[in-house]
């Protein structure tokens, strides 16, 4: 996929069952252009709950697998059907040259200009900064000063009631998990409620 076609937003699936990553996808009928979708691989079966989310809704809603720390692991999202690949911690030229082969977006991690630096340089097309609260919304400002406008994503601690902040501070995309909805509706499969939440942030960060 594109970089132009990513959207800013991406919500972070760990943990979850498929018929409760099914439920959050259904919620997002009407927001499919404002998210994507991220399967941590340290998820049970999450290759093969990428695989069926993308035959149900691959055609609307762009699908990825994350926690992606191998080639082994870019591989077997690949044969999957991930269309992006987020790591927590920064990729090798053999991960990020593979993923721009296969036309799959390379997000790996860094939380450091030097990291970031060498990422792009060696094909990232986005760099996550994770831990995000750690660094706070104000490092993405601040290092894009002499680094210049780059795209950015924030993780780790990112939630509805800090995403504006980050956004204020030029990051130009965020991930968004646990901090994303109530966990009830998660385990009561409440598409309703799940949807509240996505259009929410969405009114948000407007």
């Amino acid at each position: 996929m594109k970089l132009e076609e990513y959207p800013k937003l991406t919500i972070i699936m760990r943990g979850y069952s498929f018929d409760q990553a099914e439920a959050i996808l259904k919620a997002m009928a009407g927001f499919e252009n404002e998210y994507a979708v991220e399967m941590t691989l340290n998820t049970e079966n999450a290759l093969h709950h990428i695989k069926r989310l993308n035959h149900q809704f691959g055609d609307k809603i762009r699908i990825g697998a994350g926690t992606v720390r191998t080639l082994e692991d870019a591989k077997a999202a690949y044969e999957a059907g991930a269309k992006f690949l987020l790591g927590p911690h920064i990729f090798t030229k053999e991960m990020l040259a593979f993923a721009n082969e296969k036309k799959m977006l390379a997000i790996p991690a860094a939380m450091t200009p030097s990291e970031i630096d060498e990422m792009f340089k060696n094909g990232a097309d986005i760099v996550k900064i994770f831990p995000a609260a750690v660094v706070t919304p104000r490092f993405f400002k601040d290092v894009q000063a002499p680094l210049g406008k780059l795209p950015l994503m924030g993780v780790g601690g990112v939630s509805i009631k800090n995403a504006k902040e980050f956004f204020d501070n030029q990051a130009s995309y965020l991930g968004i998990g646990s901090g994303m909805f109530n966990k009830v509706d998660i385990e009561n499969l409440n598409v309703p409620s799940l949807a509240q939440s996505l259009k929410a942030l969405l009114e948000i960060i407007k």
